[in-house]
């Protein structure tokens, strides 16, 4: 494959990379959203995606999965696919999407639209639902569902799709206890199974503890590698635009929960 060039674009990532960006910029009209991004994650990794609210974490996800047009630059995803679970599902009240039908919808993609599923394909999908236990809600309208049922129905579709790279923004957000922890023991299956995972969060504690890699973001890469590089209190400070405190013990707490916005 070529090396990358200056040329806008989105495109393949080199060999046995899940994503990687160069140069990558994204704008929103005259406001830069990211900059100057460089990015080269293997498969087999959890990769905590840290900022706060408006770093440009849902950015680089829309940029990932081609919603969102670099300025320069270049973003690529792997031979392997990828599947997104954005952080809000808006769906018209009256639009008749049950569970199953979500779920299918991992079974659907390029140049395998028109075709019909798949005695494999249907298989898929059950254990999907039966992995999130769903299974009961089949046939339930996705929009009568809680939150936390809803987030398993879209979890159900990234496990059915069988993407190499998984794209998941602030997951946990208004979930109850028992879909976190279906969620998390997901994400670590995933991994297990030699895909990428990639968690847009500004949970300190969870990014540091939890994962094999973090971005710290703030509208460009502050820094990028193991939790231990990744999060030092410089760091932090800088990610966070100074919202973060140290308490006695050395803990360092997020505090940019207090002046929410866009991500």
């Amino acid at each position: 494959m070529s090396e990358p060039t200056t040329a806008a674009g989105v495109g393949p990532a080199h060999p046995g990379l899940a994503l990687c960006a160069h140069g990558l910029e994204v704008r929103y009209g005259d406001l830069v959203a990211l900059e100057d991004v460089e990015l080269e994650i293997p498969y087999g990794v959890s990769v905590a995606v840290l900022g706060p609210n408006g770093s440009g974490k849902s950015t680089l996800f829309g940029a990932a999965v081609g919603l969102l047009k670099p300025a320069r630059g270049s973003i690529g995803i792997g031979e392997r696919g990828v599947s997104w679970l954005p952080q809000r599902l808006e769906l018209e009240p009256t639009f008749p999407l049950t569970v199953r039908d979500v779920v299918t919808m991992g079974r659907w993609g390029p140049g395998r639209w028109l075709r019909r599923l798949s005695a494999g394909d249907r298989e898929r999908i059950e254990e999907a639902m039966e992995t999130l236990a769903i299974a009961d809600l089949a046939d339930r309208p996705l929009n009568a569902l809680s939150g936390g049922q809803r987030q398993r129905a879209l979890l159900a579709q990234a496990i059915a799709q069988d993407a190499g790279l998984i794209l998941l923004d602030e997951p946990l957000t208004g979930v109850d206890r028992p879909t976190a922890e279906v969620i998390s023991g997901t994400v670590a299956r995933w991994r297990e199974q030699g895909r990428t995972v990639m968690v847009a969060t500004h949970d300190l504690e969870s990014a540091m503890r939890d994962y094999d890699l973090v971005i710290a973001l703030n509208g460009h890469v502050v820094a990028f590698g193991p939790p231990a590089e990744a999060c030092t209190a410089e760091v932090l400070r800088e990610t966070f635009s100074g919202h973060v405190a140290i308490l006695d013990g050395g803990e360092i707490v997020d505090t940019s929960h207090q002046h929410p916005g866009a991500s």
